[in-house]
C-alpha cells in the first residue's frame, strides 16, 4: 500500500494511459491489472481525518469513481450528475447559481459546496448531514429535489452496460455492481481531489513562484489575525459549525446544524468552509447571497446580527464582527485570491473521461 509523506511537496495524479484515452466500448476489453493509487500528502497539509485504509484508492477504482461522478444515470430521470452541480472550473461548486438544481427543473435550498481536499474534512454538507466520505454521497442521490434516486435502481442500471461490468470487476475482489461499491468507488474518486498547487501553497513551502507582493502579505497578515481561528490550517476550516451572524433567509427557515442535531443551540450554524479557490466559486454562504468577496467582507465588518448563540469571535470587537477598512477588505481580498489552485480546476485526472 502506498504511504503518505507528509515532506513531499507535489501530489503525483496519474491513470493508466488505457483509461485515460477510452472513447468506446472496446478500449474497456483489456483494463490493465489494479494497483495502489499513488496518494500523496502535500507537507503543509494537516492530518488526513478520514479512514481511507478500508476503501485505499486504486488506479482502477479512482478511474470507476470519476467515470460515476460525470454519469447521469446516478439520478431518477438520468439528467443530473454529480458533476452538474460541481464543475471543475469553479472547484466543483455550480458557480454563479444561489442554490443546486435538480430533476424536473427543480431548485435546492442550499448553495453547493465545493469538491476539494476531502479527506482532511471531518464534516460534510452545510449542516453536517454526513461526516463520511464513503457515505456522503447518498444524500444528494436521496434528495428529492437533487437526484432522486436509490443506489439499487443505479446499480440495476449499470449491470446492463458492459463497460461498468469490467470496471467494477477490476476494481472490486467481488466484481459486484452493488450499492456499497458505487459509493466505495466515488468515494476513491474524491479521495484524490486535493488542491494544493496554489501561490500561497508554493508561498508557505518556499517553492519557485511563490512570492507575495505588498498587498498580499498584509492580507495574509490580516486574514492571520481575524479570520483564521475559524478557517484554520492550510485547508482553510476548522471542520466546525458556527453562527457568525448572518440574518436567516426569510424564504428558507434554514435550521443549519440544528436540522441534524434536534438541538435548539446548533440553530443557525453552518460550518465553516474551506477558503480554497474561493475566488472561483461565487456565490457564497449556505443560500449564495452574496456574490462577491467585497459583499462577504461588507458583512463582516458591518453586517452580522447578534442572536442568542452568535458566536463568540464575531463578539470580539466593540462593534460586531470584524472591523475592517476598505483598504483591508481589498488587501484580504488579493490574499484569497492567492487560493486559486490553476493546476487543480485544468487537472486531466478530474475530466470526464467517456
Amino acid at each position: 500500500m502506498t504511504l503518505f509523506f507528509k515532506n513531499i511537496k507535489t501530489i503525483i495524479l496519474w491513470f493508466p494511459l488505457a483509461l485515460v484515452s477510452c472513447s468506446n466500448d472496446d478500449n474497456y476489453a483489456n483494463i490493465p491489472e489494479d494497483s495502489p493509487y499513488d496518494l500523496v500528502i502535500p507537507s503543509n497539509f494537516p492530518d488526513v481525518l478520514q479512514d481511507i485504509a478500508n476503501n485505499y484508492p486504486t488506479k482502477n477504482g479512482v478511474a470507476l469513481g470519476r467515470k460515476l461522478f460525470y454519469d447521469a444515470r446516478l439520478s431518477r430521470d438520468n439528467t443530473i450528475s454529480c458533476a452538474f452541480c460541481h464543475e471543475q472550473t469553479s472547484a466543483f461548486t455550480h458557480h454563479g447559481h444561489d442554490f443546486s438544481h435538480g430533476i424536473d427543473n427543480l431548485i435546492g435550498t442550499r448553495n453547493a459546496p465545493a469538491v476539494q481536499n476531502m479527506i482532511f474534512q471531518s464534516e460534510y454538507f452545510y449542516d453536517g448531514a454526513s461526516n463520511s466520505l464513503e457515505m456522503l454521497s447518498i444524500v444528494p442521490i436521496h434528495n428529492p429535489v437533487e437526484m432522486d434516486e436509490t443506489l439499487p435502481q443505479i446499480a440495476k442500471k449499470l449491470k446492463a452496460d458492459a463497460q461498468y461490468v469490467r470496471l467494477f470487476g477490476s476494481a472490486f475482489d467481488n466484481q459486484q455492481i452493488s450499492s456499497a461499491n458505487i459509493l466505495k468507488a466515488l468515494a476513491q474518486f474524491m479521495t484524490i481531489m486535493i488542491s494544493a498547487d496554489s501561490k500561497y501553497d508554493k508561498y508557505v513551502r518556499n517553492e519557485l513562484g511563490g512570492t507575495m507582493d505588498t498587498q498580499e502579505l498584509q492580507g495574509l497578515a490580516l486574514f492571520r489575525n481575524n479570520c483564521a481561528s475559524c478557517h484554520a490550517t492550510d485547508i482553510f476550516t476548522d471542520n466546525t459549525f458556527r453562527n457568525n451572524g448572518l440574518p436567516p433567509n426569510p424564504n428558507l427557515n434554514d435550521l443549519g446544524r440544528e436540522t441534524v442535531t434536534g438541538f435548539e443551540y446548533d440553530r443557525y450554524k453552518f460550518k465553516v468552509p474551506s477558503l480554497r479557490n474561493v475566488a472561483l466559486t461565487a456565490p457564497y454562504m449556505h443560500d449564495g447571497r452574496f456574490g462577491s468577496l467585497q459583499s462577504v467582507l461588507n458583512f463582516y465588518s458591518n453586517g452580522v446580527r447578534n442572536t442568542a448563540n452568535l458566536d463568540p469571535l464575531m463578539q470580539q470587537h466593540p462593534t460586531l464582527g470584524i472591523p475592517l477598512t476598505q483598504e483591508e477588505k481589498l488587501a484580504l481580498i488579493a490574499f484569497l485570491n492567492t487560493l486559486t489552485d490553476e493546476t487543480f480546476i485544468t487537472n486531466p485526472a478530474f475530466y470526464h473521461q467517456t
